[in-house]
């Protein structure tokens, strides 16, 4: 088959299965099978072999189950990384990159700062702010032995330098940081069948619902920052006036929420006392 003809089979596949951007799904997976990028699947001609159809059309049937496109393809772009992701871990998101880009504003004009992300996951946070601040000394706590198994791998995949701890939230570390980050769980537990089945029915639970996290790590980082030390964390949509009231009556001064691309208000930070 054509490559065109796979594709106009995918996307009618994924169309029918509800996934909300079929075709460039559908192009992210045809590539993939091929092992080439998107731009050289169209450029390469018209020909693939019955292999790279069997792969793809076992993609497909993946995605069309709601598995992530993430999980699908074992790996996924945040900001100037590409990072292994699967069902160990959440699927690195925009809102989560201007989490990184709010961090690196707040790190400005320190040339060695040491930074703490409570929760690695995958090790987004930690690896953009190490790869784009380059004096930044980058520690990480996860609880989740799965999940620090995939950070690990990120560290080794990408040669960024971030010590990895285990442990639960900060792991005994006592600074002082410059800098506190993290995008705790933060979905409530009766908020979970609105969300998409993709989110809902793949990724790890454990990082998703809320249970007191983003008040424990306000509450304790405080004492671990150094003077005009900076705490920031991605908030549920909704959420942030909430959050910076809890950070200013912790203490916390100059507290402010920031926008993701889309206007929402997803990032709330606050500073230590000087």
């Amino acid at each position: 088959m054509t490559v065109r003809d796979l594709l106009v089979a995918g996307t009618d596949e994924l169309s029918r299965a509800g996934v909300p951007s079929p075709r460039v799904d559908a192009e992210w997976l045809l590539a993939h099978a091929l092992g080439v990028t998107r731009t050289e699947m169209y450029a390469d001609g018209d020909g693939t072999g019955p292999e790279q159809e069997q792969v793809f059309r076992e993609l497909v049937a993946r995605r069309a189950k709601r598995e992530p496109l993430a999980y699908v393809l074992g790996e996924w772009g945040f900001r100037r990384l590409t990072l292994t992701v699967d069902p160990r871990v959440l699927v690195p998101r925009p809102e989560t990159e201007m989490l990184v880009e709010r961090c690196l504003e707040l790190l400005a004009g320190l040339d060695e700062p040491h930074v703490l992300d409570v929760g690695v996951g995958s090790g987004a946070i930690a690896l953009a702010i190490n790869d784009e601040h380059k004096g930044a000394r980058v520690v990480a706590t996860e609880s989740s032995p799965d999940a620090l198994a995939v950070a690990v791998a990120n560290v080794e995949r990408t040669g960024l330098d971030v010590e990895l701890v285990y442990g639960e939230l900060f792991a005994g570390l006592e600074g002082p940081f410059d800098l506190v980050v993290s995008n705790p769980p933060y979905v409530a537990p009766e908020e979970i069948g609105d969300l998409a089945p993709e989110v809902a029915e793949h990724e790890p639970r454990a990082a998703l619902i809320e249970s007191g996290q983003t008040a424990a790590i306000a509450g304790q980082a405080l004492s671990r920052l150094a003077p005009g030390g900076a705490l920031a964390l991605e908030v549920a949509d909704g959420k942030a006036q909430q959050v910076a009231e809890l950070l200013r009556g912790l203490g916390y001064e100059e507290v402010t929420i920031g926008e993701d691309l889309g206007g929402r208000e997803r990032v709330v930070d606050g500073r230590a006392p000087r």
